[in-house]
C-alpha cells in the first residue's frame, strides 16, 4: 500500500504487478527487478542464488542499496511473523482500499489470512 500511494504521490507509475513477477521490465522502480530477484532469493533457501542476488543489488545499485534492501527484508520477515502469531486483523479503514490490490496479489489466498 504504502509504494503504492508514495507511486501516486510523486507521480510515477508503479505496476505493483512486478511483487508477482506480472510486470514488464523493472515496474517503475529503479533497479526493480534486481531488488524483486533479491526479494525471491531471501526467502527462498538456496545460498548461492542468495549471493548471486547480493552481488547483483551490490554491482547494479550499489552498497548504500543493498543495506536498505537487506534492512527491508529484515522488517518485513519480522512484522509478517509478529501479525500471523498474534492474528492481528487488517484494519477496517483499510480493508476496501486495499481490495483491488489484495485481490491482484492474492493476497487474500495466503493462509495467514485466515482469521480465527
Amino acid at each position: 500500500m504504502l509504494l503504492r500511494a508514495s507511486g501516486e504521490h510523486n507521480g510515477q507509475a508503479i505496476d505493483l504487478g512486478a511483487v508477482i513477477g506480472e510486470a514488464d521490465g523493472d515496474g517503475g522502480i529503479a533497479g526493480g527487478s534486481v531488488l524483486a530477484a533479491f526479494a525471491e532469493a531471501v526467502v527462498g533457501g538456496d545460498d548461492d542464488a542468495l549471493a548471486a542476488a547480493r552481488r547483483a543489488v551490490l554491482d547494479g545499485l550499489g552498497a548504500a542499496a543493498l543495506v536498505d534492501a537487506c534492512g527491508v527484508a529484515a522488517t518485513f520477515n519480522a512484522i509478517d511473523r509478529v501479525a500471523d502469531s498474534t492474528g492481528i486483523p487488517i484494519d477496517e479503514a483499510r480493508v476496501e482500499p486495499s481490495a483491488g490490490l489484495r485481490d491482484r496479489l492474492g493476497i487474500d489466498r495466503f493462509p495467514s489470512r485466515v482469521q480465527v
